[in-house]
């Protein structure tokens, strides 16, 4: 078994997989990776499971010093990471050597990254699910001086210097695929047009579970009956603000739901950063 031990623990690190389902039911958040595209392709590029555990980190990465061999891929948001000073680069596996340390400098673009490892972190599974939240999980983000284990895989490691060609153009994108939500009609002419065709900047207030826009819509629709909600749900405030409901959401709500974000958009929302601009564009349902 690795250990790796947490010199500093970045702006806001912690273990997710592809998130914890078939609990709605209960008032348990699905929880899970913010970009599920970047999370799978790391652990992909490792030949892991897409669903293993990754260490979802944002904007100010941690530091790390591991205690095994063992490789690494680090995927999404580039954060300038460096294995003992020496630039490295996303989207390649990485070998980690006995005293190695992990660190990240000036974020680039995007805001998340992921780090998958060969065999897996080892964390505890609640619900069906390795991913951390406060209250569920006896972890909720890493600390200062506390270990993540992982696996010492049996099979060999990767003996390669190849890098995986990959489109990540979205990290650059600022339009967000939509579908209407379930109260979208109640929207006047005027109002869609608006929510359609103006840019909206994200606020300060914005974390894992919800990601508040900066400008208003102007809003005359009453709150609905409380109604069941998920990741990528977007409400309409009786204040007319926006909030885009992330993956740590709560499980239902009783502001209009206006629209619903596919998986690529909260994906490409996930990447954006206080203040960028994000456009909001329809997409069929298939």
């Amino acid at each position: 078994m690795g250990k790796i031990e947490v010199i500093h623990p970045g702006l806001y690190s912690s273990l997710q997989d592809l998130g914890r389902h078939n609990f709605l039911k209960y008032g348990v958040p699905q929880s899970g990776v913010m970009d599920s595209f970047a999370a799978k392709k790391a652990n992909l590029i490792l030949s892991n499971s897409e669903a293993a555990p990754v260490l979802e980190i944002t904007q100010l990465g941690p530091k790390l010093k591991f205690y095994e061999p063992t490789q690494i891929a680090i995927c999404g948001a580039y954060l300038n990471p460096k294995i003992n000073e020496s630039v490295v680069l996303n989207n390649r596996i990485l070998s980690m050597e006995d005293g190695d340390v992990l660190s990240f400098g000036k974020r680039v673009i995007g805001c998340r990254a992921y780090i998958a490892i060969v065999g897996g972190f080892i964390s505890e599974k609640v619900l069906g699910s390795y991913s951390w939240y406060n209250g569920i999980t006896k972890s909720e983000i890493l600390k200062k001086g506390s270990t993540i284990e992982y696996s010492s895989s049996e099979r060999s490691l990767h003996i390669l210097n190849a890098s995986v060609k990959v489109k990540d153009e979205y990290l650059n994108e600022n339009v967000i695929q939509v579908y209407p939500g379930p109260e979208h009609e109640l929207l006047s002419s005027f109002q869609k047009k608006v929510l359609m065709e103006s840019s909206f900047s994200l606020d300060v207030n914005n974390n894992r579970m919800a990601i508040q826009l900066k400008e208003s819509l102007e809003n005359n629709l009453y709150s609905i009956i409380t109604g069941p909600v998920l990741p990528g749900t977007v409400q309409l405030t009786p204040s007319g603000k926006l909030i885009v409901l992330m993956r740590d959401c709560q499980t239902t709500g009783g502001y209009p739901r206006v629209l619903q974000l596919s998986e690529n958009g909260i994906n490409t929302i996930a990447q954006k950063v206080i203040g960028d601009k994000v456009l909001f564009e329809f997409i069929e349902i298939k």
